[in-house]
């Protein structure tokens, strides 16, 4: 009997040896291309939110299995992404993807707008951008695309003058009229509304704002428009992946009636779907 459990234990070491030995040569390839499931890496709010909602209550009705993996930076998901960790992401906008592509050589494509998250200014100290005192501290993201993108919001609403058509690509060294000699302070995006404390003011990127419990809608100073805006947010994939069935799916569940609605309802402006 002693002996017989004896070889049962190692017959069934033996079998899970083999079956662990399959499963490590999957990882190391790091493609999931097999799977029947779709594995995003989102930023968590509002992308996995919105995610979720098609996960629960769209998905099963076209046949699409979700994975949805969150990270808390702009760095990893394209990362991820490269490495074959994830089938596809969603969390970036086109000129951020852009200025990854162009450092870092990813041959990704981009999908169609979903969401716009409209970067706000917002305070601890004034109520509103005239009572921003002289030589205040400005937080702005560090990131060359959303630090642009700050840039242009604080010239819209007149505490800076840019250099004609700089555009989305504006940098410190664009600024042609400072009138309050404002410091600025460039962080890591996710760190910006911790800045709120030490800042006069700081312009935050909307996902990062409504995840400490800012509402963009109600709580910011001024607000990006959502017209003509650059900065949708999409699902990006490596290129030659836009035909698998899967991505096709969630495109036709992210850009439906169904997802808009529950943007509107769920954000109340302070998210914008952009279909």
């Amino acid at each position: 009997m002693r002996r017989r459990s004896i070889a049962a234990v190692l017959a069934a070491a033996t079998l899970a040896l083999g079956l662990g030995a399959c499963g490590s040569s999957d990882d190391e390839s790091g493609s999931s291309s097999a799977s029947d499931t779709l594995k995003v890496g989102v930023s968590p709010v509002p992308h996995a939110e919105i995610l979720k909602y098609v996960a629960d209550n769209l998905a099963a009705a076209e046949g699409l299995k979700l994975e949805i993996v969150e990270f808390n930076d702009y760095i990893q998901p394209n990362v991820a992404l490269q490495e074959k960790q994830l089938d596809a992401n969603y969390f970036q906008h086109i000129p951020y993807l852009e200025e990854e592509v162009a450092s870092k050589g990813y041959k990704f494509t981009a999908l169609k707008p979903v969401h716009i998250e409209p970067l706000g200014v917002y305070s601890k100290k004034v109520k509103t951008l005239a009572e921003v005192p002289a030589g205040g501290v400005v937080g702005i993201p560090n990131d060359p695309s959303n630090s642009g993108r700050a840039l242009n919001l604080l010239a819209k609403n007149g505490l800076i003058t840019l250099k004609d058509g700089v555009g989305v690509k504006a940098t410190e060294k664009d600024i042609t009229a400072n009138p309050k000699n404002l410091e600025f302070k460039a962080l890591e995006a996710a760190q910006l509304p911790r800045s709120l404390e030490d800042t006069a003011i700081s312009v935050i990127n909307g996902n990062y704002a409504i995840e400490t419990g800012l509402k963009p809608a109600t709580d910011s100073l001024v607000l990006e428009s959502g017209d003509d805006n650059p900065y949708a947010n999409l699902v990006v994939v490596r290129t030659g992946d836009e035909a698998d069935a899967r991505v096709t799916k969630l495109e036709k569940l992210l850009h439906s009636a169904e997802v808009k609605k529950f943007i509107t309802d769920k954000y109340q402006g302070s998210v914008l779907a952009a279909f």
